[in-house]
């Protein structure tokens, strides 16, 4: 049986206009069989102020219409069958017995707050002011009490895209407890820029030790303060360097972060050493920077500083301005090109455990990563894109996932952590995409340098996915048109035709969604947009997971019409899957049009692609809106083209921009159903929302499924994307095909 968290029954008490509504977990281990609307196994008896109210046998959930707000209530989980019982109540499982008592949320609310401590803001270099906002979260049981605690992003209100020049506050990661009590923070320092592209922090219990810890990308200057219930301090350390770099000079004071005068030195530097670059050294680039300019020969080289200089100036304000007005290099300031890159693994309680060398370095600045080649200059772009995810690559224990590049360069290292040390599992990398020429070329259509995985460059997105597409019972991480085995080796680069019958990568896409798309088809399914435009095959498409390929798609009478593929002509940005319309079989895909998993088109708008929820009672899928419902606020309703408008939040925020993402969708207590957690407008607390609905259907908690859970750890990863289950939920499903540890599978 593979590795899962030993959390307790999860139950909360909520006050509404008819009573006190009660929800619980049913855990994977708990459920032996199944009926049409649900699962069996365990029965619940449910306590009222220490008298047993109830028996509940179809759900886990209950309305106790005689409750009040002083109410307190327990459950416990019980069995007919007397072995199955003995399952349920090993006391092994924190879960076993009676659980806890709970009394009714304060707020007489569907909401709870956790109560944050919002960190100072500060000016940057520029004399820019900022201050934070809460962002992207994470959960897990850091000090092995059966609850979660919640890890939070702060982002200054000056975060940038990795494209975006200028000066960034620091990124500071916090942890808290349910209560608001803060166990540690995390200041990632001076040398991680602060935006979505740079700090994907990984919470899972990777040592099997019963309590998480988190694993993200680390510099010199980076630093964790930890408290005590009281709320005072106990420690603050820098991480700790490597010995080679403490031999090199380098310390937790350094500072890498440029100025403008910094980057006009750094291409000063380049220029005069042009000739001594491996590239030009081995015949790939030109000899001369005139060359690379498309002017006349001027200078002798090597260049002397004079002439470099006079070089640069040409480069800044003629050549870059004459490709875009928006390549405002003499600007440039506010990023990190040199200097060390760290992985770091703390513990629960915030102590560095382990700190390495991230296993792919920059190379510089973004030149050989394409970043100088296009119309569009954007120095340290391409290089210092991330991902990260968590993975059981062996089918029963957590591995930890971190990647660099996508846009060219593809890279991917996976460790296993046995509580003091980072054990390396593999390494992918295609190596760069040779160029002509580095200030006037395009990379993005062309494969990496190595023989093996070269095919891989161009083809990821702004995040991943991790699922067993082929069955073994291993996972794979689903890297955007590629995927990667769970041994390290391609399973597959999706390539396909263009219109004009030339053979081409699917490549970048901003969005994806991994799972049961089609309940009539074996396995899983993709649906992705790409970003490609003319230049790929698809604008979107449904694939199947496990070869990559495009899916064939019907009509209404079920003949064959093509492939459910849609080329385009321009840059299509976000896509979702769900089960929106319950009268139509398996789960629908839009971007701007709605189409059956079958592919055929159909007549409703397309609803938001920003995020999903599973939050109604009736399996179906919901979707979270960003600033243009409703009132233009980014609030986070929750609707859908069915039962409407089903969570209203009043004063709170979403978050990126226009991406409208909530701070974190995952099932964190209660039933089956997920949770939805928004940061309050001024910033002070995080609001959790749970649904009061009463479902008749029993499902074990999502978090109990192996690909569900890992989801829940990368939904923070760069552009936030919905997870999904190893089995195909919605509103039509087939609950004996939803795996079980015991019983009738």
């Amino acid at each position: 049986m593979e590795q899962r968290e030993n959390l307790k029954r999860g139950l909360i008490a909520v006050k509404t206009n008819t009573g006190v509504f009660l929800s619980w977990r049913l855990f994977k281990r708990e459920a032996n069989g199944n009926n049409k609307l649900g699962l069996t196994g365990a029965d619940f008896k449910v306590y009222r102020d220490g008298e047993c109210i109830a028996l509940v046998k179809d759900s886990t959930n209950y309305l106790d219409k005689d409750g009040t707000e002083k109410s307190k209530y327990v459950v416990e989980a019980v069995s007919d069958d007397a072995d199955f019982n003995k399952i349920i109540n090993s006391k092994q499982y924190k879960a076993s017995g009676k659980s806890e008592e709970v009394s009714v949320w304060d707020s007489n609310q569907n909401y709870i707050d956790i109560p944050v401590k919002r960190p100072e803001g500060g000016v940057t270099p520029s004399g820019e002011a900022f201050e934070y906002t809460l962002n992207d979260m994470s959960v897990g049981d850091v000090d092995g009490d059966g609850e979660y605690e919640y890890i939070v992003k702060w982002d200054p209100t000056n975060s940038h895209d990795v494209s975006i020049k200028g000066y960034t506050g620091r990124c500071i990661i916090d942890c808290y407890k349910l209560s608001g009590e803060l166990l540690w923070r995390l200041d990632m320092g001076p040398n991680i820029r602060a935006g979505a592209h740079y700090t994907q922090f990984m919470v899972y219990d990777f040592d099997g030790d019963g309590k998480a810890e988190m694993a993200v990308k680390s510099a010199p200057g980076t630093r964790i303060t930890r408290y005590s219930s009281d709320g005072k301090e106990i420690s603050s350390e820098y991480i700790s360097l490597p010995h080679e770099d403490i031999k090199k000079g380098v310390t937790n004071e350094d500072n890498y972060v440029c100025s403008a005068a910094d980057y006009r030195e750094h291409l000063i530097n380049l220029f005069t050493n042009w000739q001594e670059h491996p590239e030009v050294k081995n015949g790939n680039w030109p000899d001369t920077l005139e060359e690379c300019f498309g002017i006349s020969p001027k200078y002798k080289y090597p260049l002397n500083r004079t002439d470099a200089n006079e070089l640069v100036s040409y480069f800044i304000d003629v050549f870059a301005r004459e490709k875009s007005p928006r390549n405002e290099l003499d600007k440039f300031e506010g990023f990190i090109y040199e200097g060390p890159e760290y992985l770091t693994m703390f513990s629960g309680d915030g102590r560095e455990l382990s700190t390495i060398d991230y296993p792919f370095g920059r190379d510089d600045d973004g030149l050989i990563w394409g970043d100088y080649a296009l119309k569009r200059i954007e120095p340290c772009n391409r290089v210092d894109r991330f991902l990260a995810g968590v993975a059981y690559l062996d089918g029963k224990r957590p591995s930890l996932v971190m990647c660099r590049g996508y846009y060219t360069r593809t890279t991917l290292a996976a460790y296993n952590f046995d509580g003091k040390s980072f054990i390396p599992l593999w390494m992918v990398d295609s190596g760069h995409v040779p160029m002509h020429n580095p200030f006037n070329d395009d990379p993005h259509a062309g494969v990496g340098s190595d023989p093996v995985y070269g095919i891989l460059a161009g083809q990821g997105d702004h995040s991943l996915s991790v699922a067993d597409v082929d069955g073994d019972g291993k996972d794979e991480i689903i890297y955007g048109a590629a995927c990667i085995d769970d041994d390290g080796s391609v399973l597959y680069s999706s390539y396909d035709y263009l219109p004009d019958g030339t053979y081409a990568k699917m490549g970048h896409g901003d969005s994806m969604h991994v799972a049961h798309i089609d309940p009539d088809r074996e396995g899983f399914q993709i649906f992705n947009v790409f970003e490609g435009a003319e230049a790929a095959p698809y604008g979107y498409a449904l694939r199947d997971a496990r070869t990559g390929e495009v899916i064939h798609g019907t009509d209404e009478s079920g003949n064959d019409t093509g492939k459910f593929g849609v080329f385009a002509t321009t840059d299509l940005g976000r896509c979702m899957i769900g089960d929106i319309d319950p009268n139509v079989r398996g789960l629908q895909c839009w971007v701007n049009d709605v189409y059956t998993c079958k592919g055929q088109k159909m007549e409703h708008k397309a609803p938001s692609t920003n995020q999903a929820i599973r939050w109604a009672a009736d399996l179906s899928t919901q979707v979270i809106d960003g600033p243009d419902y409703l009132d233009g606020e980014h609030r986070g309703v929750i609707n859908d083209i069915t039962h409407g408008v089903l969570l209203s939040p009043e004063g709170t925020l979403t978050n990126n921009g226009t991406k409208g993402n909530p701070c974190l969708v995952a099932d964190l207590f209660g039933d089956y159903r997920e949770e939805i957690i928004l940061r309050l407008e001024d910033n002070s607390a995080l609001r959790i929302y749970t649904n009061t609905e009463i479902s008749d259907h029993k499902l074990y908690t999502p978090m109990d499924d192996v690909m569900y859970r890992t989801s829940i750890a990368w939904q923070n990863t760069c552009y936030n994307q919905t997870g999904y289950t190893s089995y195909y939920y919605a509103s039509d499903m087939d609950f004996s095909k939803v795996p079980l540890d015991y019983g009738k599978k």
